[in-house]
């Protein structure tokens, strides 16, 4: 090597080491006065102004929002009972917690801000300035192959059962166990198990490897362990639960649903499919409608117990066919899950001056239609309509099981339109989930 090749290498070498690094993501530095500047303008009307979750908003959801006093956290990589990491922290700040009233930050607040919030956050648990806690993330496996095989699913629902997942989630896995009406988090709030055929709602990740670090970590201050003492007792290995992991994750579709305005009705060239088990539903495509609290007429409800409703429809010209699924716990009116109703209600505050009371109501839904197509691009005013603009309803009720049509003026008003103008109705009701066809002429 030539003097010039060296002293060129040199002068390199020095010029790269004078610029500075970026410090590793767990060394950023964290400002805990901008966090609280931060923590005060977007999270404590949920979460307090001394992070105990009790901020003005807080009774008025379920779950409730988190209270950091305690450091106790649901959503982790370490092992139950323990701290969560920072990443822990922030991917929960990032994404949010679907199925809550917590969005995700990550469009809204910078990665410094979101930073800073975290080192504010942890400010109010001696926890976190304990010195002698050493946060360390669990080592997960690779998820092993074939996770849609036969022989995977079969395994993962032998472990699904063997290991209890059923007494909470349902033996479907709807969320309708025989222990889900008394489910309650260590604070003592009612708590619903997770409906497993609805991933897009899961805290924590939608995929089999997230489902799998749920299953290991346990969802602390809920009723839902860490499994991972079962590997150690050797009551099953790291690949059968792998499997039980798979096999909740095959329940749901395979992408969360788009939520659409329309719904494309083919035109049938036969009769009409009119129970809700016709093998040709399964030729028609299916559209998912999210559900909102009620929040017009008192009492006001703002969590439905519901996520949303599947719609399929068809047509033969002069006849209307809609089929819709949905995911209910119980088939009302129930009384296994009266108490529940109550502990829900009695968690709630109500600022209304008529409350809401646990009773046995049956399940129902509606359908509305305007009663005439509107001219140019405005769309059909489908709240339950007006006085002056009605709107045509189809409404189902279990018990009586029945459907009727009628005009909707508003909330709680309507005009029966006589037995002669009811739709079709055939429903069915299974493993936490009920099925249900219109049809008319």
């Amino acid at each position: 090597m030539t003097e010039r090749g060296l002293l060129l290498r040199v002068t390199l070498l020095v010029a790269t080491a004078s610029v500075p690094l970026p410090a590793p993501r767990s060394l950023v530095a964290q400002d805990t006065t901008a966090g609280k500047r931060v923590y005060v303008k977007w999270c404590a009307g949920c979460h307090g102004d001394a992070g105990a979750g009790d901020g003005p908003a807080a009774s008025h959801m379920l779950p409730r929002p988190r209270d950091f006093t305690g450091a106790i956290y649901k959503i982790r990589t370490t092992a139950s009972g323990q701290l969560p990491t920072d990443q822990d922290v922030l991917r929960s700040i990032d994404e949010g917690l679907p199925g809550t009233a917590m969005p995700a930050w990550k469009e809204r607040l910078s990665e410094r801000e979101r930073r800073d919030v975290l080192a504010y956050l942890k400010t109010f648990s001696a926890f976190f300035q304990d010195t002698s806690q050493h946060i360390v993330p669990l080592t997960f496996s690779k998820e092993p192959g074939g996770a849609t095989s036969a022989e995977a699913l079969r395994v993962g629902r032998q472990f699904y059962d063997s290991i209890g997942c059923w007494k909470c989630h349902g033996k479907a896995g709807r969320g309708d166990g025989p222990s889900a009406p008394t489910l309650k988090t260590d604070p003592g709030e009612p708590i619903f198990a997770a409906d497993l055929h609805q991933s897009w709602r899961f805290r924590g990740g939608a995929s089999a490897a997230d489902i799998y670090r749920r299953l290991r970590t346990g969802l602390d201050g809920t009723p839902m362990p860490s499994f991972s003492d079962l590997i150690d007792q050797k009551f099953l290995t790291d690949e059968q639960l792998w499997r039980v992991a798979q096999y909740v994750r095959s329940l749901s579709p395979e992408r969360a649903p788009e939520v659409r305005d329309v719904i494309h009705a083919p035109r049938l060239l036969g009769g009409l499919p009119r129970s809700p088990d016709d093998s040709a539903w399964a030729r028609v495509e299916r559209y998912w409608f999210p559900l909102v609290g009620q929040v017009i007429r008192k009492p006001r409800w703002f969590a439905p117990a519901v996520a949303g409703v599947w719609v399929q429809a068809v047509h033969t010209r002069d006849s209307l066919a809609l089929r819709l699924e949905w995911d209910d716990r119980s088939q009302s009116p129930d009384t296994a899950w009266l108490e529940f109703e109550r502990r829900v209600l009695d968690h709630l505050a109500s600022d209304d001056s008529v409350a809401a009371r646990a009773d046995l109501q049956p399940d129902e839904i509606a359908v509305q239609f305007p009663r005439s197509i509107p001219a140019g691009m405005e769309r059909p005013y489908f709240l339950m309509g007006t006085a002056t603009d009605p709107v045509y309803q189809w409404r189902w009720t279990s018990a009586p099981r029945q459907a009727a049509a009628r005009l909707a003026r508003g909330v709680g008003r309507f005009d029966a339109l006589g037995a002669g103008n009811a739709p079709g109705a055939e429903a069915r009701f299974a493993d936490g989930q009920w099925r249900l066809v219109f049809t008319r002429a």
